[in-house]
């Protein structure tokens, strides 16, 4: 007896989605690591200067738009990865077709 399984996803959707929570995985590491290397270089550049809370605060608050910049290149190059391995143009632009002459 065979059973067919037409509400599993396809191999192609599988590898999407595997690469798509790779992605978000990788995301979540790079933000966790630059706030973190925020905090511990604002702790040493505090206890080295004096200015306890303010170089911390300074540079985690810098570390956001920083996080989004990294975030939004990875995400962006993982997608453009993504298009050329399934085929899809790069482009989101219509293309130009020759509508004869206008003259």
């Amino acid at each position: 007896m065979s059973q067919s399984n037409s509400g599993a996803p396809s191999g192609k959707q599988k590898l999407l989605n595997l690469t798509l929570a790779s992605v978000t995985g990788l995301v979540g590491c790079l933000t966790l690591v630059i706030v973190l290397g925020a905090v511990f270089l604002g702790l040493w550049l505090d206890s080295r200067l004096g200015t306890r809370p303010w170089w911390t605060i300074g540079l985690v608050l810098g570390s956001i738009p920083i996080s989004v910049v990294v975030m939004l290149f990875v995400v962006r190059l993982a997608v453009s990865k993504i298009n050329t391995k399934t085929g899809r143009p790069q482009t989101t632009q219509p293309e130009e077709t020759d509508l004869g002459d206008n003259s």
